[in-house]
């Protein structure tokens, strides 16, 4: 297939790996690029929207992320490419820079008169391609990264994982965009599904053998 001799999420771990790097050495880059939504309603910066997701808050942030995506991007690209021959990479860059930018709409509308809040991080973007990957293999052995040893099926770290991200995003002042991981998946979720309604019908019927 022609389209997987180049792999999109290589590129993307490259250049958002890069990118971190330079604003790790000029705090200024990182002021120009962070997501925050007073400066992005007072001065129309909507390139914020992207730019925070291709920034860090530090070494392990950005591994952490940049992991995820390594773990689950190349499949989920692959099953995109199956899936359409001719569109496959188009949709999974509108699949990963979407869950960029939909990860902060709600963030954004909530924030765009407070100054204080800032954000940064490829965590949205890393949640939808996890939650496309869960739709196209919900039975797949997944593991949390600080306990490997211990699997259960995708889509029950997935329920666990939102529903955390949702108690979190009310309860939870950590510092951590939780809201972001939250709204990032269930983009995920509607992206593909819309894309291409039978893997919906595939996932249910492969949920269904967990049933006695």
């Amino acid at each position: 297939m022609q389209e997987s001799l180049f792999s999109l999420t290589n590129f993307i771990l490259v250049l958002t790996a890069y990118i971190s790097y330079r604003a790790f050495q000029n705090r200024g880059e990182l002021e120009k690029w962070i997501f925050s939504p007073y400066l992005i309603k007072k001065n129309q910066e909507y390139y914020r929207f992207l730019s925070s997701g291709l920034i860090h808050a530090n070494g392990m942030h950005l591994v952490l992320n940049l992991f995820a995506l390594y773990m689950f991007g190349n499949m989920v690209e692959m099953f995109f490419y199956a899936q359409f021959p001719n569109a496959g990479r188009t949709l999974y860059m509108l699949l990963y820079f979407g869950g960029m930018i939909a990860a902060d709409i709600v963030p954004y509308l909530r924030n765009e008169n407070n100054p204080a809040y800032r954000s940064l991080g490829a965590s949205g973007a890393v949640s939808a391609v996890v939650f496309s990957f869960i739709l196209f293999a919900p039975l797949a052995p997944m593991s949390f990264i600080f306990v490997p040893f211990v699997q259960f099926p995708a889509i029950a770290l997935g329920v666990l994982y939102l529903a955390y991200s949702y108690y979190a995003s009310r309860n939870i002042s950590d510092g951590i965009g939780h809201e972001a991981h939250l709204f990032g998946g269930l983009f995920g979720l509607a992206f593909t599904i819309i894309a291409d309604p039978s893997v919906f019908a595939s996932f249910l019927e492969q949920i269904r053998t967990l049933l006695p």
